[in-house]
């Protein structure tokens, strides 16, 4: 393990966790964020990615897909079962397309095709960062709970219950969730969706807003076949139905 900051960081440096075992690519990236003040932790495989993921509080982990040990989707998806939400980055290679699409069903929040430039990178992780921010700063402004029917999402807590009783979501389910019942009756594309709930860069990655929507109907709707909640507007998206 190798941690790196700067001497003037202060409580409330972001703490990143990068799992990368080409030491080049690993110190390229972790010197780029302390250059930005950041506290970065390296870890060199996945055993060790996946023991640091879990021994401390993280604002961010960045995850290499390819990993001796433990690669990194197995990373995000232990993250995603167990952890409060944490925003996750993956390092992919060019040829790896499924891998892309995995990590993002699994929960990743946006990917880095390697090879990349380090402004790409640095663009991707203060993206993440103003996404997170924004959400903070939304959250004392609502007034309390939403209810839809027999749905309640609190955005304070980041639960769900229906009919009183707890939903376990996934941290991008519960996203989405939040993102429809914000907007009650309003019909949503799936590239809307993307941008809205994922952010940018997943152009021609629509299917996974389609896989996250059968996981949440899933969840939620009495009759999954035929969805009352969550339902689909042919040939436009999918909108939560309010009464």
């Amino acid at each position: 393990m190798k941690t790196i900051g700067t001497a003037s960081i202060n409580e409330q440096a972001r703490r990143i966790l990068v799992v990368e075992d080409d030491k080049d690519i690993a110190e390229l990236i972790a010197l780029h964020l302390r250059d930005h003040d950041f506290e970065v932790t390296i870890a060199e495989d996945g055993h060790e990615g996946m023991r640091l993921a879990f021994a401390r509080e993280w604002d961010l982990a960045i995850l290499d897909i390819k990993l001796p040990g433990p690669d990194g989707l197995t990373i995000c998806r232990s993250l995603r079962r167990e952890k409060s939400y944490l925003p996750i980055l993956m390092l992919t290679s060019k040829s790896s397309e499924l891998d892309r699409v995995l990590g993002l069903e699994l929960g990743a929040d946006d990917y880095v095709t390697k090879p990349f430039s380090v402004s790409e990178l640095m663009a991707r992780v203060k993206a993440l960062f103003r996404r997170i921010e924004s959400l903070e700063k939304s959250i004392p402004g609502l007034a309390g709970p939403i209810q839809i029917g027999d749905l309640e999402i609190d955005p304070g807590s980041r639960s769900v219950s229906l009919s009183g009783e707890p939903v376990t979501l996934t941290a991008r389910e519960f996203d989405l969730m939040l993102q429809f019942a914000r907007n009650p009756n309003h019909v949503f594309s799936r590239a809307q969706l993307l941008d809205h709930v994922w952010g940018y860069g997943h152009e021609g990655y629509e299917h996974t807003v389609n896989s996250h929507i059968n996981r949440l109907r899933a969840k939620i709707e009495p009759n999954p076949a035929d969805p009352e909640i969550i339902v689909t507007v042919w040939g436009v998206g999918y909108k939560m139905q309010a009464a």
